[in-house]
C-alpha cells in the first residue's frame, strides 16, 4: 500500500491509518504501508503536468508530493533520505517506480529507470532496517537490473520472458501481478492507452509461463486504488479473471498462503509479529470467512460477498448471517 493517509478522533488527536484501525479508532483491515512511493524526475510516479516545475527549477512540490504519497528524487542520496523517510514514519517495506508505467504521462512503458546503484540504495536502507524493497516495472531490463540490486518483489511484470521468471524462481524473488485484461480505459488518454494495451497483451503469458515454473511465488493483486467500498469489491471480483489459467484453489493460494509468506520479508518492520497470516493454524492470526459453498470448486464462493456468512479478523466477528 503506498500513500500516507491519516483519521482524526474526537479530541482533535491525529493518527496514521494503520495506528488507527490497530488502536480500534476505526474497524478496517491489516496494512503493510509502504509510505510514499519513490520515483525519479519523469518517472511513473511523477504525475506533474507540463507547466510544473521541478523544485530544482524554481517549481514547488505538487500537492501528492508535499501531503506525503510520493518523493521524486535523483541520486543514490536522495533515494536513502526518500527511503529512511518512509521507515520513520513506519513504512513496512519500501517501494520504487523501477521502469515505466500506462497511467504516467511523461515515460516510456519499457524505460527503465532509476540506476544499479540507486535501487541498490534502497535495498540496503531496506536491509537495514530488516525489511525489503518492491517495484514497479514491466519489463525484463528494468526487473533484471532491479533484482541484481536486490529487489525481492516485482509488482506488475505483465511483460516478462521466461528466463527472468525463471531467475524469480531461483532467488526467491515474489512475483505480484494482475490480471489485466481490460485493455482501454476512458479515463486515459490516448498515450497511455496505448500503453496498457501492451500490458494487457502480456497478461495470457505471464500467467501461463509463470505456471510452468516451479517454486515461482505469484500473489494476487489488483491495482485498483478508488473509493474503498469500489476497491473492495472490485478487488475480490477481480480473482475471476484468472480462471481462464488458473483453478480457484490456485488462485486462493495466491492471495492467502503466497501474501502471508510475501509479508514476513518485512523482518523487523512486520507490523503483525505475533502470528503467521494466509493460513489457518494453531499459533495463527484468526482472520477467517466462512463461506456458503466450496470455494475450491467456485471462486464466486469468495467474489460473491453474498456467499460469505463470517468475516473474523484476530477472532472477532465483524459479520455474521448465520442467523
Amino acid at each position: 500500500m503506498n500513500g500516507v493517509t491519516s483519521v482524526r478522533d474526537m479530541g482533535g488527536n491525529t493518527f496514521g491509518l494503520k495506528k488507527a484501525i490497530d488502536q480500534g479508532i476505526v474497524e478496517g483491515p491489516r496494512i503493510y504501508p509502504a509510505g510514499g512511493a519513490i520515483t525519479q524526475t519523469a518517472g511513473h510516479f511523477d504525475f506533474r503536468t507540463p507547466n510544473q516545475k521541478h523544485p530544482r527549477f524554481g517549481g514547488s512540490d505538487p500537492a501528492y508530493v508535499a501531503e506525503g504519497h510520493a518523493y521524486i528524487v535523483d541520486g543514490t542520496s536522495e533515494v536513502l533520505a526518500a527511503a529512511r523517510e518512509n521507515l520513520r514514519h513506519g513504512a513496512s517495506h519500501i517501494k520504487l517506480a523501477a521502469g515505466g508505467g500506462y497511467a504516467s504521462p511523461a515515460d516510456p512503458l519499457l524505460g527503465d529507470q532509476f540506476t544499479f546503484d540507486e535501487i541498490k540504495a534502497a535495498t540496503n536502507t531496506a536491509g537495514d532496517w530488516g525489511t525489503y524493497v518492491t517495484i514497479h516495472s514491466y519489463h525484463p531490463s528494468a526487473i533484471n537490473k532491479a533484482i541484481d540490486a536486490g529487489v525481492k518483489d516485482i509488482g506488475h511484470g505483465q511483460l516478462l520472458d521466461k528466463p527472468t521468471l525463471e531467475k524469480m524462481a531461483e532467488k526467491g524473488v515474489f512475483l505480484s501481478t494482475q490480471p489485466f485484461t481490460l485493455c482501454s480505459e476512458p479515463q486515459l488518454d490516448d498515450f497511455s492507452n496505448s500503453k496498457l494495451a501492451q500490458v494487457c497483451k502480456g497478461t495470457e503469458f505471464i500467467y501461463k509461463t509463470a505456471r510452468e515454473i516451479p517454486n515461482l511465488k505469484l500473489t494476487y493483486g489488483t491495482d485498483i486504488f478508488l473509493s474503498p467500498k469500489e476497491t473492495v469489491e472490485s478487488s475480490v471480483k477481480m480473482m475471476e479473471r484468472l480462471l481462464p489459467w488458473y483453478k480457484p484453489g490456485e488462485i486462493l493460494i495466491m492471495a492467502t498462503g503466497n501474501s502471508g509468506e510475501l509479508f514476513k520479508l518485512s523482518g523487523l518492520r512486520n507490523p503483525y509479529p505475533d502470528g503467521d497470516l494466509g493460513v489457518v493454524m494453531e499459533g495463527a492470526y484468526a482472520d477467517i470467512l466462512l463461506v456458503n459453498g466450496n470455494p475450491l470448486d467456485d471462486i464466486t464462493m469468495v467474489t460473491d460477498n453474498s456467499n460469505i456468512r463470517i468475516i473474523m479478523k484476530d477472532g472477532m466477528i465483524y459479520k455474521n448471517t448465520l442467523d
